[in-house]
C-alpha cells in the first residue's frame, strides 16, 4: 500500500519534480513504481526511460524490482544504470563525436594514477602528486577542459595541475582512452556543444529518473539538465539531510540549482519511516535539525517506540572494542539474531582493529566492509589489462602492464626505446612492436620476446570474435600460464589457492554476465564496478566505515569512537564542515531498525602519547529523554550486568560443550 505522498510522487508525469526522501522512506520503490507507471498508465515506451543511480548494485535491484512489475516485453530497452554506465552508452555509440576511434578502452584508477605520475616532475613528493591528480579530477567532474580549467586557475598549484591536465589528455588520446572522469565529462560536452547530437538524444530519453540527487556532482548535474531540456522530464530522488560525499565532488547545492533552473519545479516530500522505531527517529531529527536547510522536513514512523538509546563511555579504543563484541554477543542469544543482524560503524577504517581484536576473541564472526575489492586483487587486474589490450590495441597503459607478465625478458631498457620509436611514428606501442623496422632498432632478444607477445595478443584478439568472454578468459590464463606464474611467486599454499581460485572467479562472473545479457564492451564494462558490488560477508557481523553504510539497514547498530575529533573529524572542524560531518552521523543513526548503541572512549594513545578524548559534542544534540547512559542508573545497569553475565555463562557453556 503506498502512503498518500508516495502516491502523488508517482502520479506527476506532467513537469519536472523533485522527491525529497526521507532515511527509510521507501524511494526505491516510489522509482520503481513510477516507471511501471510511465509504461502502463501513460504509455511510454520503455526504450524512453531511463533510471539513474550510483552504484551498480543499486541499479541491479532496482532492475528485478522493475522486472516484477512490468512484463518482460513492455520492460525491453529500459535502461536502468549508473551515471557512468550511462556516459559509457553514449560514448560507445557516439565515439566519433567525442573524438575517440571505436574500441576506446576504459583506464582504472591505478592506470590514470600512473600516468599522472609519468607526466608530473620527477621526484615530485607524493602528497603534491595526489593534490594535482585531485585537482585535476576535480576540473574534470566540474565539466571543464584543460583550457577552462588553465583560465579559472587562481593559484600556482592550479596552474601546474591545468598544465599537466593538457599534458594527460594528449596521453590518453594518444592510447584511444578515457578515465572514469571522462565518462561523464565528454558525453557533456558532445551534447552541449553538438545541438544534432542534443536533440537526438533528448528524443531517445523522453524521461530521466534520477536516484541519490544529493549526490550528483557539478558535470552530473549538468548532463541531466542537458538531456531533459527545457521540457524537465524528469523525477530527482534525493535527501539533502545524507549529502555526506562532498570530499569526492559531491554538490549538494544541485538540490537549489533545480529550483532555480526549473521555476515551474514540484516539491514532494516522502517523511513517513519505515525503517527505524520512533525514538531512534527523534534523536536523528534533533540531530539534523542543527544543520541549515533548503527544504524542511520532519521524519516520522508508524513502528513502536523501541528500547532507549545506549551510550557507553570507554576507557580506551581496546576497552571499547570489548563492550562493542560482548554486547553483540549478548544481543545475539537474547533476540535469536542473526549475525548479519548487526553492524559496527566508525569515521575512519584505521578504527576496525581493536574490534576485530575483540570479535574474535568473542567468537563473533566479522566481516569488514572496504578490504582489498576483487577488482583491485593483482591476479585479476592483470587479465583485464590483457583483456583491453586485446580490445585494443593502442591502450599503451594495458601494454606496459602485461608485456613482460608472466616475464619475458623485456626491460626497462626495451621499452624506453620502443617507446620513443612508437613516439616517433605516432602509434602505439603494440603496433610499433609489431613492426619489422621498429624491431630491428631492438636487442635481438628483446625483439624476439616482442615478437612472440604480439603475435599471442594477435591470435587472442582473432579468438575475442568468435568465444564468449568467460572463454577467452580461460584460454587467456591457460595461454600465458598465469596459474604457474602464481604457483612460482607465491609459496603459502593457502594464498596461491585463493589466488588461482580468483582467476576461476573472473571467468564465472564473465559468465554471469553474458547469462544476463549484458551487451557492450565487457572489458570497459569492467571498469565501471564499483567496490561494493561484490562484497558478500554472508552471515557475519559488519564493520564499517558510516560512509560505506549509506542505503544499508541493521536490527542492531552501534557507532563507536564518538569523540570530537574523530566524529567530527578534526579535519572538518578545521574546514568549517561540521555540518557535513552531523549528516555523516544522521546516516550512521537511521540505519538502526531496532536498537542503537553509541559509544566513545575516554583516553586515546597516540604517538606513545596518552590523551584525553573529549566526547562527540554530537552527543549533547540528542534527547537526553531518549539516551540511556551506562553507568548513571545504578539499578537498570546491575539488571544489564547480571543478564550480560548469564548470557556470558551460556556461551561459555555452549563453546564447551562443542
Amino acid at each position: 500500500m503506498l502512503n498518500p505522498q508516495q502516491r502523488i510522487a508517482i502520479d506527476y508525469c506532467d513537469g519536472p519534480l523533485l522527491v525529497l526522501a526521507g532515511a527509510g522512506s521507501g524511494k526505491t520503490r516510489v522509482i520503481t513504481e513510477k516507471i511501471a507507471h510511465l509504461i502502463k498508465r501513460r504509455n511510454m515506451p520503455a526504450a524512453k526511460i531511463a533510471a539513474i543511480t550510483f552504484t551498480n548494485k543499486a541499479a541491479r535491484e532496482m532492475r528485478e524490482r522493475v522486472g516484477k512489475l512490468v512484463s518482460g516485453a513492455a520492460a525491453e530497452g529500459l535502461t536502468v544504470c549508473t551515471f557512468h554506465a550511462l556516459g559509457l552508452k553514449f560514448l560507445q555509440i557516439e565515439h566519433a563525436r567525442a573524438g575517440l576511434r571505436r574500441g576506446f578502452s576504459v583506464l582504472d584508477a591505478d592506470d590514470s594514477q600512473s600516468i599522472v605520475k609519468d607526466l608530473a616532475p620527477k621526484g615530485i613528493k607524493p602528497d603534491l602528486l595526489f593534490a594535482l591528480q585531485s585537482l585535476l579530477s576535480r576540473a574534470k567532474n566540474d565539466g571543464l577542459t584543460p583550457a577552462q580549467a588553465a583560465a579559472r586557475a587562481t593559484s600556482a598549484r592550479e596552474r601546474e595541475a591545468a598544465e599537466l591536465y593538457a599534458n594527460y589528455q594528449k596521453r590518453l588520446g594518444a592510447f584511444n582512452a578515457v578515465d572514469f572522469d571522462d565518462l561523464i565529462r565528454l558525453p557533456l560536452a558532445v551534447l552541449e556543444t553538438d545541438e544534432e547530437a542534443r536533440l537526438g538524444w533528448q528524443e531517445r530519453l523522453r524521461y530521466l529518473l534520477v536516484d541519490e540527487y544529493q549526490d550528483t556532482n557539478t558535470a552530473q548535474y549538468r548532463l541531466v539538465r542537458t538531456l531533459t531540456g527545457a521540457r524537465g522530464a524528469f523525477t530527482a530522488v534525493g535527501d539533502d539531510d545524507q549529502s555526506i560525499y562532498s570530499w569526492r565532488g559531491a554538490n549538494p547545492e544541485n538540490l537549489a540549482e533545480l529550483s532555480r533552473d526549473y521555476p515551474a519545479l514540484k516539491v514532494v516530500r516522502l517523511e513517513q519511516n519505515y525503517r527505524c522505531g520512533r525514538r531512534i527517529l527523534r534523536a536523528a531529527n534533533a540531530l539534523i535539525a542543527n544543520n541549515a536547510h533548503l527544504y524542511e522536513k520532519k521524519l516520522w514512523s508508524e513502528q513502536g517506540e523501541g528500547p532507549p538509546i545506549r551510550v557507553i563511555e570507554c576507557r580506551d579504543d581496546e576497552h571499547e572494542a570489548e563492550c562493542v563484541a560482548g554486547a553483540i554477543a549478548h544481543l545475539a542469544d537474547k533476540h535469536k539474531a542473526r549475525w548479519h543482524d548487526f553492524a559496527v560503524l566508525y569515521r575512519g577504517n584505521h578504527q576496525s582493529r581493536a574490534l576485530e581484536k575483540a570479535l574474535r576473541l568473542a567468537r563473533v564472526p566479522y566481516h569488514v566492509t572496504g578490504g582489498t575489492a576483487f577488482l583491485d586483487r593483482t591476479e585479476v587486474k592483470d587479465l583485464v589489462a590483457y583483456l583491453r589490450l586485446i580490445n585494443n590495441p593502442d591502450d599503451d597503459a594495458a601494454f606496459l602492464r602485461v608485456v613482460n607478465l608472466p616475464r619475458r625478458d623485456i626491460g626497462a631498457t626495451t621499452l624506453e626505446k620502443l617507446g620513443e620509436l612508437a613516439g616517433a611514428r605516432h602509434v602505439s606501442l603494440l603496433r610499433a612492436a609489431q613492426t619489422d623496422s621498429v624491431r630491428g632498432q631492438l636487442a635481438a632478444r628483446a625483439a624476439s620476446s616482442l615478437v612472440g607477445f604480439s603475435g599471442l595478443v594477435r591470435e587472442l584478439a582473432a579468438n575475442a570474435e568468435r568465444l564468449l568472454a568467460a572463454d577467452l578468459v580461460e584460454e587467456l590464463i591457460r595461454r600465458i600460464g598465469y596459474a604457474e606464474h602464481i604457483a612460482s611467486q607465491v609459496k603459502e599454499p593457502a594464498l596461491r589457492e585463493r589466488r588461482i581460485q580468483n582467476l576461476k572467479e573472473l571467468s564465472e562472473w564473465f559468465r554471469a554476465m553474458q547469462k544476463e545479457g549484458a551487451g557492450g564492451d565487457l572489458a570497459a564494462q569492467l571498469a565501471l564496478l564499483s567496490h561494493g558490488d561484490r562484497d558478500d560477508p554472508g552471515n557475519a557481523a559488519r564493520l564499517m566505515t558510516l560512509h560505506s553504510a549509506k542505503g544499508l539497514e541493521f536490527r542492531f547498530v552501534f557507532i563507536v569512537g564518538l569523540e570530537d575529533g574523530l566524529l567530527p573529524h578534526e579535519g572538518s572542524l578545521a574546514e568549517g564542515r561540521v555540518e557535513e560531518e552531523r549528516r555523516l552521523m544522521y546516516v550512521g543513526i537511521t540505519r538502526a531498525k531496532e536498537q542503537l548503541t553509541l559509544s566513545f572512549a575516554k583516553r586515546k594513545k597516540r604517538f606513545g602519547e596518552i590523551l584525553a578524548n573529549e566526547p562527540s559534542r554530537f552527543l549533547k544534540e540528542l534527547p537526553t529523554e531518549d539516551l540511556h547512559w551506562c553507568g548513571h542508573d545504578p539499578e537498570q545497569d546491575a539488571a544489564h550486568r547480571k543478564e550480560l553475565a548469564s548470557s556470558h555463562i551460556a556461551r561459555l557453556a555452549s563453546l564447551l560443550a562443542d
